[in-house]
């Protein structure tokens, strides 16, 4: 089992990314687990990583921000772009865009499928004093739902499961 970074060490980090990306001009949102946390205001549970999207026009600023912040790069898929430094992992899924300007698988067998409608709509998330965008908890929940549908090697997860009761709950409220 891999090491689990600090949560204080993770919340820097991301603070970091947007910040950088901000002065790049590039766009991030996060998704997965520190998703949940931002939208939801506190951190509920251990990550293993930091999840982000970002458009594939922005992938070498993006690229660029992740090595001045110190990381490096590993992996090599065309879907998404991953970056290690010491215990911490970032990956940012890459998007494309369709005639309309709404995000889209940007390659691989599914290049051109679109992403959930409003993804990339969502509220601002905080975690204290940090702010940083969220894809929206509609789809949070729909790509929780659906990965194990378009990946058969994923189960569906516990964690998952529960972030979704999670998210269904702050919807309902």
């Amino acid at each position: 089992m891999p090491e689990v970074p600090s949560a204080a060490d993770q919340l820097a980090v991301i603070g970091d990314v947007v910040a950088a990306a901000g002065r790049a001009g590039a766009a991030v949102w996060l998704r997965g687990g520190w998703a949940l946390d931002f939208y939801l205001g506190r951190v509920t549970r251990p990550h293993l990583d930091v999840d982000w999207f970002c458009w594939a026009d922005d992938v070498e600023a993006v690229s660029a921000l992740a090595t001045g912040l110190g990381f490096t790069a590993y992996g090599d898929s065309p879907a998404q772009r991953d970056f290690r430094r010491g215990d911490l992992d970032l990956g940012f899924a890459l998007l494309g865009r369709d005639g309309a300007g709404r995000p889209t698988v940007p390659s691989g067998p599914y290049a051109g499928q679109p992403w959930p409608d409003g993804m990339l709509d969502g509220p601002l998330g905080r975690i204290g004093g940090l702010a940083c965008p969220v894809i929206s908890p509609q789809a949070q929940i729909e790509l929780k739902l659906r990965y194990p549908e378009w990946n058969p090697a994923l189960a569906r997860r516990d964690k998952d499961l529960a972030d979704i009761e999670l998210l269904r709950a702050r919807l309902a409220a």
